[in-house]
């Protein structure tokens, strides 16, 4: 099995590393990442310059480095590999990837450009406070999933977070909240006024969701699609006309 690997949090991510590793033991691995952190770029890609491919070795592994978004370095990656890439892997992300974060993940963009040139892609992430994840706990839930999920040729598009010692796995559903935005206003050391947007959620999290299972210390599994389309108020159009 030919295994690309990239993610949003660049190439010296310590969690590219450990996804590398474990991937491994499932077949060829080859990283493609991007030269500096590119956290909640969503699913852009560079299309007015052109991009670098250089060689970066991390650990034992061939690896790449490319001055563009998660989405080019899949594009990349998937171009200069002469054999079909049979799965692409994200992460292991810095921070959990859960609900609406799917919008603007760069991690979850990754494995979706993969989807779109038609091969599968799986994005892991994992909580992250002011210490780096112990990434040795979180391992064996990785090699776990991988082993569930890379048989199973259907499932194009996954995306999987895992709690530091997690009990288990669990199969989730997207979790969607409402949220109100809150900007907070600061200055600069030099004194300058500049904004901080954040979030605060207005709902709580529902049993069966991927918040829900991370909450309770499960790895959530979420099956995710390329199409965006809402059947359901589609069909609604459908009648008033």
């Amino acid at each position: 099995m030919r295994i690309l690997i990239a993610n949003d949090d660049g190439i010296y991510s310590p969690g590219i590393l450990a996804l590398a590793e474990v991937a491994a033991e499932f077949g060829d691995v080859r990283i493609v990442a991007p030269d500096v952190e590119q956290s909640s770029m969503g699913h852009a890609i560079t299309a007015t310059r052109p991009l670098s491919y250089k060689p970066t070795p991390i650990g034992n592994f061939e690896a790449y480095r490319v001055n563009g978004t998660p989405a080019d370095c899949v594009a990349m990656g998937m171009f200069h590999w002469e054999q079909q890439v049979d799965v692409v892997l994200s992460g292991i992300n810095l921070g959990t990837n859960l609900g609406n974060s799917a919008w603007h993940s760069g991690t979850l963009a990754a494995a979706k450009q993969a989807a779109l040139f038609g091969t599968r892609g799986i994005a892991f992430s994992t909580p992250v406070t002011r210490d780096e994840p112990n990434f040795e706990l979180i391992k064996p839930f990785v090699r776990e999933s991988l082993e569930l999920l890379l048989p199973q040729n259907d499932l194009s598009l996954l995306n999987v977070n895992i709690p530091i010692n997690a009990k288990g796995l669990q199969w989730t559903r997207q979790s969607l909240r409402h949220y109100d935005g809150k900007v907070v206003p600061g200055t600069d050391p030099m004194g300058r006024e500049h904004f901080w947007f954040t979030v605060i959620p207005v709902e709580g999290t529902e049993e069966g969701t991927d918040r829900y299972a991370m909450d309770h210390g499960y790895v959530s599994i979420t099956p995710l699609r390329l199409d965006l389309t809402n059947y359901e108020e589609l069909e609604k159009a459908r009648k008033r006309t």
